[in-house]
């Protein structure tokens, strides 16, 4: 797995000293993305040893370990960041999105390191397609912490039902994507579909976030 490891330090390191040179929103907006690259980083090692410890090949891993490793490990710094320093609404949202694009985009770039550019149509739909994925289960997160998190009685529950509801969501797009042919393209294009819909109800205001 070193590729995983040479590609988190070249991306990882300007990130990194430009978190330290900046203030204010980039430094905020930076940490986020360089937050999401890291909580992918840990999920493939924790998703490695659980199969290994399950006795899995890794697709079956990807089916069925990695959606609950990486949406829990996503969830954690937005977590930390609503107790630690109680922000608003709007870099909540904000958080979770640049978290998932952390995520999302680290995840390609292994993506790409390990299987090539041979077909680059292919790599297009999966790489719209995972960043897709990433941002609906980020957004999910943010609204669970938003409307949830300060009321008690729901804080567990609810969280708790939110995170399961992304983790299928996760283990249902790996499941399809993992596939070939039409079945793929649908995996693929559900969660961009989700996202232009979800743009669609902003613009007329049918949205609370």
């Amino acid at each position: 797995m070193n590729y995983i490891e040479n590609s988190y330090i070249c991306l990882a390191a300007p990130l990194l000293l430009a978190i330290m040179c900046l203030r204010g929103d980039g430094r905020r907006s930076l940490a986020f993305v360089l937050s999401g690259m890291t909580a992918c980083l840990l999920s493939a090692y924790i998703s490695t040893f659980l199969a290994g410890v399950a006795g899995v090949d890794l697709i079956t891993a990807s089916h069925e370990i990695s959606p609950a490793v990486e949406e829990i490990m996503k969830s954690l710094p937005l977590m930390f960041y609503i107790l630690v320093f109680e922000p608003k609404r709007s870099t909540v949202i904000a958080g979770a999105l640049l978290v998932a694009v952390g995520f999302a985009t680290f995840e390609n770039v292994c993506f790409l390191t390990s299987y090539g550019t041979s077909d680059l149509l292919h790599l297009l739909i999966r790489g719209f397609g995972t960043g897709a994925m990433h941002v609906v289960c980020g957004m999910i997160i943010a609204v669970s912490q938003l409307y949830l998190w300060n009321r008690i009685r729901l804080r567990i529950a609810g969280t708790f039902a939110l995170l399961s509801f992304v983790v299928t969501f996760h283990a249902v797009f790996n499941v399809f994507v993992n596939q070939t042919g039409i079945v793929f393209w649908i995996g693929s294009l559900i969660p961009v579909t989700v996202i232009i819909m979800y743009l669609l109800l902003l613009r007329n205001k049918f949205v609370l976030i």
